[in-house]
């Protein structure tokens, strides 16, 4: 069959010299005709890529299932003549396939198909989170990213690939470079009040990542528990568990993170986000600072704290970062999520100087640092000012969006408390009894496609989350979130949930 096809068609014989192992394929099943069509682009490849085609093609034919394990290979002599190539070209495929595992061979007895390799699956599957049959989306914790500066980051992108040196395309420095770090340092600076020196910024895939270079080292020094906000980000004590850290839910009042229950737990490390704490949305009061700062130095202890969107304040400028006030007990984390877009994964770690070797080496051995053209970029793209300039966009359509919210609410749910202060991508609503009981409302809503939270899934422990939250109203507390929105789908969101009350 020096054409390569089967004249007696596909439940016809098989191709000359295909046979199957006992059990196998019966000859002639339709998988041959499938698997020799495989190889037909061998024979019409340039000479000088036929080895390499035919090559591809059987592995192809081993991963698929279309040869399968067991089957026994035409000779070489055999194959060749059907393709009408050289035998030493077949031979050599035959030769390279058994030493990675794909083909078997045994003297005398010919090439078999081995059982190492596994069908692949034919298309890669997306995993990131994403709203599904949804009508009105107030999951928080997503910025807008249609504001994201295509053509700006697009134009830094050109002049940084223009600009860079070959020297700064190899293995970077863990910490991140010189030119981005000392960008950062003055914008962090400038911007919430940190004591920034480069020497102790490291930069990260986002503050996950940072999360993650911290617990390794907590836990390497003799650290085994490490306290959290409640209520707070799920992500925190998920990430310290990941480095083998035992997450304890210490609770918040209407002031920030409550002060005796932390001394009467005995952790020396705790996570807060005192600028707009999650999700509460409160801003830690002074007297709270202080005495978060003097229990870390009682206990020689750290306090990290996540900036995850202290830019944005709505009523008034932010209050600064907690680390400007003592830096060697505070680890200060941020990120670009919030403000460009979370699939960047970019962002930052400013340690204490008693941390910052451990922190680096560990960052070292992850990843060997982050990749030198997106640090080069985002340098770039603060040096120009081209970053505040979207601090500003982003401000100003994020307090319309709140806005929006907040009228929305007070037209269909009269009576609904928005608490906390005017800042960050979400706001709590205190809605009144008369709207619950919660179980029933929150049902009603996602059978409706409304997606939406309650404050009680971002407590830890018993489930008490926001106990001692100062919300008008026993009923329900949602945590909305409003920044991945426009005005006019959050005003027709919060009418839907509303239809579904009235329902």
């Amino acid at each position: 069959m020096s054409s390569g096809t089967n004249p007696d068609g596909p439940t016809g014989p098989a191709p000359d010299g295909f046979d199957t192992a006992v059990g196998g394929a019966p000859s002639g099943a339709e998988p041959w005709a499938a698997a020799w069509e495989l190889l037909l682009p061998a024979a019409a490849a340039p000479p000088r890529a036929r080895g390499r085609t035919l090559q591809e093609a059987l592995r192809e034919a081993v991963r698929s299932g279309r040869l399968a394990p067991g089957t026994r290979l035409p000779s070489s002599r055999e194959l060749a003549a059907d393709l009408g190539v050289s035998r030493g070209l077949v031979t050599e495929a035959y030769e390279q396939l058994t030493a990675e595992g794909y083909l078997r061979s045994g003297r005398g007895a010919g090439t078999w198909v081995g059982a190492a390799a596994r069908a692949a699956r034919p298309h890669a599957r997306d995993l990131a989170p994403r709203p599904a049959g949804t009508r009105a989306d107030f999951v928080p914790g997503t910025p807008d990213l249609s504001l994201f500066p295509r053509a700006a980051w697009a134009a830094a992108q050109r002049a940084v690939l223009a600009e860079i040196p070959h020297h700064a395309l190899g293995y970077p420095d863990p910490r991140g470079l010189p030119r981005l770090r000392t960008a950062l340092a003055e914008l962090l600076a400038r911007r919430r009040g940190v004591v920034a020196d480069p020497e102790r910024i490291v930069v990260v895939s986002g503050v996950a990542q940072a999360t993650t270079l911290l617990g390794f080292v907590l836990h390497a020094r003799g650290v085994h528990r490490v306290g959290v906000e409640d209520p707070g980000s799920p992500q925190h004590g998920a990430l310290y568990a990941s480095a083998g850290l035992e997450a304890v839910g210490l609770p918040v009042d209407e002031e920030g993170l409550a002060t005796g229950p932390l001394m009467e737990s005995g952790v020396r490390a705790v996570v807060t986000t005192p600028a707009h704490q999650f999700p509460l949305g409160i801003a830690y009061s002074a007297r709270r600072r202080a005495e978060l700062l003097d229990w870390a130095r009682s206990v020689d202890g750290l306090v990290v704290e996540d900036d995850y969107d202290g830019d944005f304040r709505y009523d008034r400028a932010p209050v600064g970062a907690l680390q400007g006030l003592d830096p060697e007990h505070v680890a200060y984390t941020g990120s670009v999520s919030k403000s460009l877009a979370p699939g960047l994964r970019l962002g930052w770690l400013l340690v204490p100087a008693s941390l910052s070797e451990a922190v680096v080496e560990r960052k070292r051995t992850m990843d060997l640092g982050h990749p030198a053209i997106d640090q080069a970029l985002m340098a770039h793209f603060v040096e120009r000012g081209d970053y505040d300039r979207q601090l500003r966009r982003c401000q100003r359509a994020y307090r319309e969006r709140r806005d929006a919210l907040v009228s929305a609410l007070e037209e269909h749910f009269p009576g609904t408390e928005v608490s906390g202060i005017a800042a960050g991508l979400h706001a709590i609503a205190a809605l009144p009894d008369r709207y619950g009981p919660p179980d029933r409302f929150l049902k009603r809503a996602a059978a409706a496609g409304v997606a939406v939270r309650p404050l009680a899934d971002y407590g830890y422990g018993d489930g008490s989350a926001g106990t001692t939250d100062t919300a008008a109203g026993g009923g329900i507390r949602l945590v909305l979130g409003y920044a991945h929105q426009s005005p006019a789908r959050i005003r027709e969101g919060i009418r839907l949930m509303a239809d579904v009350v009235r329902a």
